[in-house]
């Protein structure tokens, strides 16, 4: 059962409960491979050889201010960048090691140049960070194995993070990742954001070096905490984070659309990856995707942000207020319910169970009414046209007299008597 998330929330979340929308970026030499952002680990390559890659990056397509503007113009409210993957190659300059890439033939900060750009247009900025690195020596292996070697990874480790945030300050979060093969104590995780918070005490942390963090962040799905807490499902628009030259299995605007309306429904946000190629371009179905959906939220927007939490719960009813519907799914904000019709079907669109008295139906892709009928808690929209009114997803503003509340049971009416909402037992269905 999700939790009301006004309750004692630490004010420095404000801005991300409300964020709903952000760009992850996943940049590196292994971009130059085109076989994704693992493949110096899962092809073995050793590090002597990996490192050559150095000498060809260029990334002369790389630009923070363009994407920083992709980024706005298609909604989002927050920007995460790889500033080093679990290869150890930084994307910013380092007094720690040549491996970056102001040392390679760039000679760039594209930490720096992204959270200018990002700063600019009043964008957030997070900084995603690896704890593990196959590239340094020791590396995490031997400081597993070695406890001496430990000691020199672990103040290596510190070492890096504290360089990264003193020298780019005021970011909004520091997104860990890596954590293999230490549990929180191991990493001193505990000393590691003590230390963080001392220099940059606004900052926020993901859950990834071992503690819960701040946040959650669900991988490859859209799930919210139970009980809830402040959340983002990163997804990657194909299969791949990191660019891969091999998959073409790109989610669709609708998919991408869903995964939106399933996070705001329960006061998440979405982090959208995209994974530059080699010379720091942007693939074109990445942009493609991108600028649909950043249209369909242009006339959508309501529907997406500043939204309540609106679910429903299988076995009970609870402070829940939403409902299953055979051919769309629900958010609400205030007194507004929104309808989500994926499936279009008819001239006609019935919703039963409405616990409220509705006052007007608009679709807001189009800003045109329809008229309609309510009785015993069963909506009638009338008068649609045949064919849905936009190729991504129509919505379906239906304004209410009070806040909306929807309730229907198993059965072809609601029980006078205490009893399930859908499931006597346990459930194994996912919503």
């Amino acid at each position: 059962m999700m939790s009301d998330t006004s309750a004692k929330q630490d004010p420095r979340l404000d801005w991300y409960v409300k964020a709903r929308y952000g760009l992850f970026i996943h940049y590196g030499l292994y971009s130059q491979l085109a076989r994704g952002e693992w493949v110096m680990n899962r092809e073995q390559i050793p590090p002597s050889q990996y490192a050559k890659l150095a000498d060809n990056f260029k990334c002369e397509h790389f630009d923070s201010e363009k994407i920083c503007d992709l980024a706005v113009r298609c909604g989002m409210k927050y920007i995460v960048l790889t500033t080093m993957h679990h290869d150890g190659f930084r994307l910013y300059d380092t007094a720690l090691t040549p491996f970056s890439t102001a040392g390679t033939a760039a000679k760039r900060d594209l930490v720096a140049e992204i959270v200018a750009s990002a700063r600019k247009r009043g964008l957030r900025i997070g900084l995603y960070h690896s704890l593990n690195n196959w590239m340094d020596q020791p590396d995490s292996v031997a400081a597993l194995e070695d406890k001496a070697a430990y000691e020199v990874f672990i103040k290596a480790t510190f070492d890096r993070i504290r360089e990264l945030v003193t020298k780019y300050n005021p970011i909004d979060i520091l997104w860990y990742d890596g954590w293999w093969p230490f549990n929180a104590d191991q990493w001193q995780s505990i000393e590691m954001n003590r230390m963080v918070k001392e220099i940059q005490p606004h900052i926020l942390f993901n859950g990834r070096n071992g503690l819960p963090g701040d946040f959650g962040t669900p991988e490859n799905h859209v799930s919210a905490p139970k009980p809830w807490r402040p959340w983002e499902a990163c997804i990657t628009m194909n299969n791949s984070w990191g660019y891969h030259a091999g998959d073409y299995h790109w989610k669709s605007p609708r998919d991408v659309v869903e995964m939106l309306i399933r996070c705001a429904s329960q006061n998440g946000n979405l982090l959208l990856n995209i994974g530059p190629k080699g010379d720091g371009s942007i693939p074109a179905e990445s942009l493609a995707l991108l600028e649909t959906v950043g249209k369909w939220l242009e006339k959508c927007r309501e529907s997406i942000f500043d939204t309540d939490i609106f679910t429903y719960d299988l076995q009970e009813k609870g402070d829940h207020r939403s409902e299953y519907h055979q051919s769309g799914v629900f958010t609400a904000t205030g007194n507004n319910l929104y309808f989500f019709a994926h499936n279009w079907i008819s001239s006609e669109l019935i919703i039963s169970g409405t616990e409220f008295k509705v006052k007007k139906v608009t679709i807001l892709n189009t800003g045109e009414a329809y008229p309609f009928e309510q009785q015993d808690g069963k909506l009638i929209i009338k008068g649609l046209p045949q064919q849905a009114p936009d190729p991504v997803c129509p919505v379906f503003k239906i304004e209410g007299e009070s806040k909306p509340r929807m309730y229907l049971t198993g059965g072809m009416r609601t029980p006078k008597v205490s009893h399930p909402h859908y499931d006597p037992c346990a459930s194994d269905i996912v919503l």
